[in-house]
């Protein structure tokens, strides 16, 4: 029988996502190590976790999304691995090449493959040439909000106003009807908030 690679996980995520990690690794027989905000302290994956290291205040740019505070603390845990969960760190290449980097295991897929999907327009053209069916959205990002409108009458409404990096509905505008997709803020608030949680600010229909 092989020697397993880790015994122990840190989970690098909150509430029921990490639950349900956490269950799965019990499953197999690993620990589990828990990382909270200080907002979470007495939430349910930090009571049900083997151990638990506070990372940071409740802000998650601050706490979750610390990529320098979780490989200092998954050292501390001496832990073999981190699996991300989904959302927060889980899509971000350079958290998986610091993973790597501390000598652990990143429980997750490699770098490239996350750089390669992880702009909404790149995946689908990536699906488009292995004949992946898609709905209909655009393939190359928007210039401005006049192109918004323009591909909205071809589409037809309802429509998502989303930002190219995305994920979890972070810089995503939903229009219902021609005059919803009329207001100017629609398209400047998607992209403002793509750009203060994705850091880029490029847009895209579906």
């Amino acid at each position: 029988m092989s020697t397993p690679l880790f015994d122990t996980v840190l989970v690098a995520n909150r509430g029921e996502i990490a639950l349900r990690v956490m269950r799965a690794c019990r499953e197999l027989g690993l620990r589990c190590v828990a990382v909270y905000s200080e907002a979470d302290r007495d939430a349910c994956h930090v009571r049900y976790a083997d151990d638990a290291y506070l990372i940071g205040p409740p802000p998650s740019t601050e706490s979750y999304l610390n990529i320098e505070r979780i490989i200092a603390t998954a050292r501390q845990a001496r832990v073999g691995a981190i699996h991300p969960g989904y959302g927060f760190l889980a899509e971000n290449a350079d958290f998986a090449r610091a993973v790597a980097r501390a000598g652990l295991v990143f429980v997750g897929p490699p770098p490239e493959a996350t750089e390669a999907l992880g702009g909404k327009v790149a995946a689908r053209h990536i699906a488009r040439s292995v004949g992946v069916p898609m709905v209909p959205g655009t393939m190359e990002p928007l210039t401005d909000v006049a192109e918004a409108h323009r591909i909205a009458e071809d589409f037809g409404y309802p429509i998502a106003i989303k930002a190219v990096g995305g994920g979890g509905g972070g810089g995503c505008a939903w229009c219902g009807a021609r005059m919803r997709l009329k207001r100017p803020l629609k398209v400047p608030a998607a992209r403002r908030c793509s750009r203060s949680r994705m850091k880029r600010s490029t847009l895209r229909n579906t």
